[in-house]
């Protein structure tokens, strides 16, 4: 009798062995949440109760007793009627900073992008020039940020400059730079409207805060450059495209995600900048009488109008954005 007759017709697989311990996603999991377990500990032990505090008190009146002590009296939404309707300082300055923010974006946007674009060339001294680049951001925090905000430096610096002022008028560096360009004669030859050149002799004329408010923006672009395949750019080479044609081509759309990351940091920044006129109107509104339940208020409808703004800024350009697929 042949030997493999004496076989089964099937034969059982080994049961397979369970795996002991969590799968290496799951290891990286719960490390993560060790990592912002302190962020998450911080936000529901402190930031949680100021928040509910803040959506509290601007539905209140506040009345400080004799004793020292307060009184809240709930007024419902008297707050946010008095913020739109009674204060019209408010409003105006609310509405003038949502304007500056909307002609400041674009220009931020895309003069990081563009500085990204030339600091991403292989160049003698490339990592300097970034460092030089970033260093705005750097000085505008901590101490160097408080003394620009009282205006010491400021000061300082247009008392040397009325030191050797010739008596042409008190104009500041980026303005004589707008000025001696004639950008005016320059947009008028090209028939372009009065909107147009008075929005670029402002942007000349804020160059200085443009450059100090894109470093983050700057890096951000350079992750998105140097992630892009060498082997896409050698393919547009051989295949004869030029300069021009690889960037709209190729470098735009593969860098077009961190755009609208880039924007959202910049809408998020301007809405937040210590700087930023409504941010000082509703301190202002704090620090004075019976101000701490009209600014809390205020600044809800100041947090809404963010969320919208970053809504419609997303909204529009998620329309524009291409994702590469990795499978």
């Amino acid at each position: 009798m042949n030997k493999e007759a004496k076989l089964p017709a099937a034969v059982k697989a080994a049961p397979k062995k369970k795996r002991r311990g969590a799968s290496l996603d799951r290891k990286k999991g719960r490390a993560g949440w060790f990592f912002i377990m302190p962020f998450l500990l911080g936000f529901i032990l402190i930031y949680l109760p100021i928040i509910f505090d803040s959506i509290r008190y601007s539905f209140m009146e506040l009345q400080f007793t004799s004793g020292g002590g307060y009184t809240l009296t709930p007024v419902g939404f008297e707050n946010y009627q008095n913020a739109l309707f009674t204060d019209s300082g408010f409003v105006k300055t609310l509405t003038s900073g949502v304007k500056q923010m909307v002609f400041d974006i674009p220009a931020i946007v895309i003069f990081s992008l563009f500085m990204a674009v030339l600091l991403n060339q292989k160049m003698i001294g490339r990592a300097a020039f970034r460092a030089i680049f970033f260093v705005p951001v750097i000085l505008c925090t901590g101490l160097i940020d408080s003394l620009d905000q009282s205006n010491v430096m400021l000061e300082y610096m247009s008392d040397m400059e009325e030191s050797i002022d010739t008596g042409t008028g008190a104009q500041s560096t980026s303005e004589q730079l707008a000025n001696a360009a004639d950008l005016t004669w320059l947009f008028g030859s090209m028939q372009v409207g009065s909107e147009l050149v008075t929005y670029v002799q402002g942007l000349v004329a804020d160059i200085y805060d443009i450059i100090n408010r894109s470093g983050v923006q700057m890096l951000i672009y350079l992750a998105g450059l140097q992630s892009i395949s060498a082997a896409i750019y050698e393919s547009c080479q051989i295949d004869g495209a030029s300069a021009w044609e690889t960037f709209w081509k190729i470098t735009f759309p593969m860098i077009s995600p961190m755009i609208l990351v880039n924007a959202i940091y910049t809408v998020i920044d301007s809405f937040t900048i210590a700087s930023n006129p409504v941010m000082t109107y509703i301190q202002k509104i704090y620090d004075g009488v019976n101000g701490q339940t009209l600014s809390s208020a205020m600044s809800w409808l100041y947090f809404l109008i963010v969320l919208l703004m970053i809504g419609l800024v997303t909204l529009i350009l998620s329309a524009y954005i291409f994702y590469q697929r990795r499978d």
